[in-house]
């Protein structure tokens, strides 16, 4: 017997609320970040109510005032002052605001971004309402990678999914438990296009004569079908079926994990997901195998059973007819990588949360820390010092592997795609190459303001009275790298300003900062 109209109606403005409070958080904290002025008195001294513990800002370019509650890292509630009162904002009227203050603050127009804002909370009520009907995976690795809900915490769309309807992106959206067999495609022989070792795509089937296999992501295969029809009418490209086992979506969504082959596939997905459509360029891949290359030798230096480790990119395949939009990355498993007896968690999930999580169980919340700092840091600092790799060690790009009691005992990280190296590139496949600053602020922002405030910030919620910072700086005292004194002394931070990037249409890659305050500046 299906529930009564009124429990329906209840349950859909429950799961709407729900979906409005998750989409407005990250969207909250690019605007507090980038834009917002915090008010040193409480609102009540500007003729406004006293909002009490809730935080109140001026909105520069409207010249409005803003209150939030909340925490400092998930702010929620929003209130607006008008007519001698406070207001709350809802979603829509969220968007609204953020995109009035960004036409002022900036001069520029962009219709883009807000609806991006909006099919980013609306993918969250899809997601919500598909998670009710699933079951999340039984093991803390894949748990921890389609854990995350909010996502991005400083990006004003992260799960934002191309403005496609949700039926098209819901049966490989990790966030709704999603696991699916990949296509298999025959490739022409003559046109395939591959570098570095590939021989895992082999495994996956078998293909007929004169062809090679080549998996596909099913979402790409329907967004790239228009494109592709020539090929598969001429006989370039054939269907072959699909994988004997389901993969897994990781956080990265066209990153796939499949457990029993311990094997990762990363795919191009002709869809913008934060800053950047996601497809595999052709810059890219045919400088992957230098930078891999570059990383795989910096890491070489470390030893030990709990010796952190690099997931490497280690080749790619595609056709020379669709190069970017067919092409598939192969990247190493975790077997033989992560730490005798230990278990890979993603660093993402352990700061937003999730049911199992090691940092919410932490007995000893101080020695758990230690531990997290002494295994990611240091592998990071003497990538840059001893090799002048730049590592992307934000949160999506490191995975923590912890012991039976949850304790971190090993670092491992992944992408070779967003390493930079440091020194002068040479020719078309060389490594993206930055001067010593540009790496040094890079390495800073995604390894300090990107990763260990965040971690630092949700230890602190979830164990009251623990103050993260000493360890930290005890920790990057530790290393004898000319910029660490000058870190542990500036007053602030690079913060990447990725709602001012978005609205101003600039390169996802050209990132832009604007100054945080330091916590590393502490006694």
């Amino acid at each position: 017997m299906p529930p009564p109209a009124d429990d329906h109606a209840a349950s859909r403005a429950i799961l709407a609320g729900r979906a409005d409070a998750y989409a407005a958080v990250p969207l909250l904290n690019c605007l507090l970040r980038e834009v917002a002025r915090p008010l040193a008195e409480p609102a009540g001294s500007a003729g406004a109510p006293d909002a009490g513990t809730c935080r109140t800002y001026r909105l520069p370019g409207t010249g409005r005032l803003l209150r939030v509650g909340g925490t400092r890292r998930r702010p929620a509630a929003p209130e607006v002052y008008t007519a001698g009162a406070w207001h709350s904002v809802g979603h829509t009227e969220l968007v609204k605001l953020v995109a009035e203050e960004l036409r002022r603050h900036t001069g520029l127009s962009n219709h883009e971004l807000p609806a991006e804002m909006s099919d980013s909370r609306d993918a969250v009520a899809a997601l919500l309402e598909a998670r009710a009907r699933a079951a999340p995976p039984g093991g803390l690795y894949l748990r921890s990678e389609q854990s995350l809900l909010t996502g991005h915490p400083h990006h004003p769309a992260p799960k934002a999914r191309g403005g496609g309807p949700a039926a098209a992106w819901l049966p490989y959206a990790p966030e709704a438990y999603a696991r699916f067999p990949l296509t298999l495609l025959a490739v022409r022989e003559d046109t395939v296009v591959e570098e570095g070792d590939t021989a895992a795509l082999d495994r996956l089937g078998t293909a007929p004569p004169g062809y090679r296999l080549l998996p596909a992501h099913p979402w790409q295969l329907d967004l790239a079908a228009r494109d592709l029809a020539p090929a598969f009418a001429d006989g370039r490209l054939r269907r072959l079926g699909t994988t004997a086992f389901p993969v897994w979506p990781t956080a990265a969504i066209r990153t796939v994990y499949a457990p029993g082959d311990d094997l990762f596939l990363k795919f191009s997905l002709d869809v913008r997901i934060t800053n950047d459509i996601r497809r595999l360029w052709r810059h890219d891949l045919v400088r992957l195998r230098a930078t891999d290359t570059a990383v795989r030798h910096a890491f070489a230096a470390f030893d030990g059973p709990a010796a952190p480790a690099w997931l490497s990119d280690r080749g790619h395949r595609t056709a020379d007819f669709a190069f970017e939009q067919l092409a598939v990355v192969v990247r190493d498993g975790l077997r033989g990588q992560v730490a005798p007896g230990a278990t890979a968690c993603l660093a993402a999930a352990l700061a937003e949360g999730f049911d199992g999580s090691p940092l919410a169980g932490a007995a000893d919340p101080a020695a758990w820390w230690e531990a997290y700092l002494s295994r990611v840091v240091p592998p990071a600092l003497a990538a840059f010092a001893e090799h002048g790799v730049v590592l992307e060690a934000h949160l999506q790009n490191t995975l923590i592997a912890v012991d039976a009691d949850g304790m971190p005992v090993q670092a491992l990280f992944r992408d070779a795609e967003g390493v930079k190296l440091v020194g002068r590139a040479s020719g078309a496949a060389a490594a993206p190459a930055v001067s010593r600053a540009a790496g040094w602020e890079r390495l800073v922002y995604c390894l300090v303001v990107n990763h260990l405030m965040e971690i630092a910030a949700a230890l602190a919620e979830h164990h009251r009275g623990l103050d993260p910072w000493p360890a930290a700086r005890r920790e990057l005292a530790r290393h004898d790298l000319p910029e660490i004194p000058a870190l542990l002394a500036a007053p602030t931070l690079p913060a990447k300003t990725n709602l001012l990037l978005r609205w101003t249409a600039a390169d996802g890659a050209d990132a832009r900062y604007r100054p945080l305050p330091n916590p590393l500046t502490g006694g």
